[in-house]
């Protein structure tokens, strides 16, 4: 299966960069490029890419904006947010938009590749940095708050490996920390994603936080 991308960045050079290194790949083509957030949602709506690489700071409608709008749409296209401003708002809103990822513009060729492909599968990636203080902000910061009768639809079991999701753990880690096959944490993965109606595990992520079941430590695991 190839994958088709849309790369969104107000600079002409770097928008360009980045296409060519995505289309050298066997298994992605780009699709269509923008270089700002309306164009983008259009490009969007008309060419249906499955992943969108997006700038945030773009004149008129910015990547944030963009994002919020198509995470609205039906079958919405993963977004990874690709920039050079490693600041925590940004981070956050980026995520609470929709973005399924968050990468710095000086990364590496290979990790923006993973990067797509893992956003592409459904799953999330942020750079190290914002993980650690997404992780900060939640645990020592005032949480907003959210809809905790949507936690209440999982299992004990389940609640745990949102816990362990939410502290940066990929499913191999849980596996390892459960002692479970890694097949067994993508079930629970998927089954606490289905009940708490989010896309990602950045979404679940946020809700976890915001209704706080996530802290500085992951709570004991059920009995």
């Amino acid at each position: 299966m190839t994958l088709s991308v849309l790369v969104v960045d107000d600079q002409a050079v770097v928008r360009a960069g980045f296409a060519a290194i995505i289309d050298a790949e066997p298994d992605m083509t780009v699709v269509g490029e923008a270089g700002d957030g309306a164009a983008a949602v259009s490009l969007s709506d008309r060419l249906t890419p499955d992943v969108i690489v997006m700038d945030i700071r773009m004149p008129g409608i910015d990547g944030i904006t963009a994002t919020r709008v198509l995470s609205g749409r039906q079958d919405p296209p993963r977004v990874l947010v690709l920039t050079t401003f490693d600041l925590d708002a940004y981070v956050f809103e980026a995520l609470r938009a929709g973005a399924s990822g968050f990468l710095l513009k000086d990364v590496r060729a290979a990790e923006l590749l993973d990067g797509i492909r893992v956003v592409a599968g459904g799953e999330s990636v942020l750079a190290p940095s914002a993980t650690r203080r997404l992780i900060a902000h939640y645990a020592t910061g005032p949480r907003p708050g959210g809809d905790a009768s949507a936690i209440g639809q999982l299992t004990a079991r389940e609640r745990y490996v949102l816990s362990l999701v939410a502290t940066g753990l990929n499913n191999a880690e849980i596996a390892t920390e459960l002692g479970i096959a890694i097949g067994t944490v993508k079930s629970h993965v998927n089954a606490l994603l289905r009940k708490l109606a989010v896309r990602d595990r950045v979404q679940a992520t946020i809700l976890a936080y915001d209704v706080g079941l996530v802290r500085p430590t992951p709570p004991p695991p059920p009995a």
